[in-house]
């Protein structure tokens, strides 16, 4: 199989127009999407509907052309929007597909995607223990589908989970089952922490001993280097996708990834350039860069509301930790991809290898 990467503009939440014309131009079967990624212009909390109005608009365009109803769409593609596109990010898809390609070639691994999917989750379980181990198996049940039998070879893992509403809330609540907060807002960052440590449990990066309900949002010795995690109230299952490097996949498509320390760690991303066999001087010439699908990057200020050692401007003119933020996540990347992924920063790559580049990347 081969691994193939989109990037595909968006002119509002509810604009599938340009995955139509890969479509119905022949570009791309419908029935070769395994998943997609959005970037819309919502406000990225939790009353931000854009994510589930930009799933719908997907839902009702590929309906038809998969055979199928439009709320049966979901259980077939694996979709991930996330809201906010302020700074210099525009609103975009990337669609993710498989096909038969050439066979694999010896000692060359090429991009291969693998996506699974939770049981929905009762209200009390999200930004819990039980959440991280559905997350868990469901990356196990991914990897296996993507061929990838080495948690090395795996660099980016999306996670898109759920959030606590106050009917939730309540509902756990008349159930005797109280949730594990009721702030709604406060419940995202518990449900991505969890998401994330599930990812974390499943690659090896941390031991199955030290993940319990207490550690999560509280133990920052705890993290995943390759976890991406999204929290929205479209959903209550947890929508995973692995991205990683695959022996058996074919194609000039790989991945990479390495960890930023903070959102403005050039050397970082110029590292993981150079792990992609891009000859990293400066800027990019335009021949290489072309060779770029997709950058997936996530990052957050520094709670100590620095920027390293200096305070940021606070009168909205400068580049303040926000705006420094929003640039690195609107960098774009190629069609393999690297990624960097941590708990305050990470970035992710897809580029197509040149003829000569070395086997085993």
């Amino acid at each position: 199989m081969e691994c193939l990467v989109y990037r595909v503009p968006m002119r509002d939440p509810g604009d599938a127009s340009g995955i139509t014309r890969l479509i119905d131009e022949g570009a791309l079967a419908a029935n070769e999407i395994l998943a997609i990624f959005g970037k819309t212009e919502g406000n990225g909390c939790v009353n931000d509907f854009t994510r589930g109005y930009a799933m719908s608009a997907l839902s009702a365009m590929l309906a038809p052309r998969l055979g199928v109803a439009a709320d049966a769409v979901p259980g077939r593609v694996a979709m991930v929007m996330s809201g906010g596109t302020e700074g210099g990010l525009s609103p975009h898809f990337l669609v993710f597909a498989a096909r038969p390609g050439d066979a694999p070639r010896p000692g060359r691994k090429a991009l291969a995607i693998g996506t699974a999917r939770t049981e929905k989750l009762r209200p009390e379980a999200i930004g819990r223990a039980p959440q991280a181990r559905a997350v868990t198996t469901a990356v196990r049940a991914a990897m296996e589908r993507a061929a990838i039998a080495d948690a090395t070879d795996v660099h980016w893992v999306q996670v898109k989970c759920p959030l606590l509403t106050s009917e939730r809330v309540a509902e756990a609540e008349a159930d005797g089952r109280p949730a594990a907060t009721a702030d709604t807002y406060a419940s995202m960052g518990l449900s991505r922490g969890a998401a994330a440590l599930g990812v974390a449990l499943a690659l090896g990066e941390i031991d199955r001993a030290t993940l319990d309900s207490a550690a999560i949002g509280r133990d920052v010795g705890l993290w995943s280097a390759r976890a991406s995690s999204s929290a929205g109230i479209e959903l209550m299952h947890n929508e995973v996708v692995v991205l990683g490097n695959s022996a058996l996949w074919s194609g000039e498509r790989v991945i990479a990834h390495g960890v930023m320390r903070d959102a403005i760690d050039l050397p970082a991303v110029t590292g993981v350039l150079r792990d992609l066999d891009f000859a990293v001087t400066g800027q990019l010439e335009q021949a290489e860069a072309a060779r770029i699908d997709a950058v997936l990057a996530k990052a957050e200020a520094s709670h100590s509301g620095m920027i390293r050692t200096r305070s940021p401007p606070r009168n909205g003119r400068g580049c303040g930790w926000a705006g420094c933020r929003r640039s690195v996540t609107g960098r774009r990347t190629a069609s393999s991809s690297s990624s960097t992924a941590r708990r305050k920063s990470c970035a992710s790559f897809f580029a197509s290898m040149p003829n000569s580049a070395r086997s085993g990347c």
